[in-house]
């Protein structure tokens, strides 16, 4: 059951969106036992963002949610899947993308919970 959202201060067409939303099914495989039949994602493009001060560069904050836990190692890899896709897709460098990993014990779904 994982969750990523995207927000960005860059315009997401809907074809980066798709090929962003189908890299991110292959890259949480990083996560044992996830995949991309339970993943859910989300973007949020052109809002109003500061880092470091300023707003003049593209940058993004990624929220990764996930019944269960990992490892800081899978963390890891999965940091790199997701700072470069947005680096190839948005054009987004590696130093202005912040993820967020959230593990959540309780997750609903289909009218009950796991």
């Amino acid at each position: 059951m994982p969750y990523i959202n995207t927000k960005t201060n860059t315009v997401i067409t809907k074809e980066k969106e798709i090929e962003i939303k189908k890299k991110f099914g292959k890259a949480i495989e990083l996560i044992p036992g996830k995949s991309e039949n339970w993943l859910m994602v989300s973007f949020e493009d052109h809002c109003s963002m500061y880092f470091k001060g300023k707003s003049d560069d593209s940058m993004a904050f990624v929220e990764v949610k996930l019944f269960g836990s990992a490892d800081s190692g899978a963390y890891n890899k999965l940091t790199a899947a997701i700072t470069k896709i947005l680096k190839e897709e948005l054009d987004i460098n590696p130093d202005h993308i912040y993820v967020k990993y959230e593990e959540v014990s309780n997750w609903g779904w289909n009218g009950s919970n796991f």
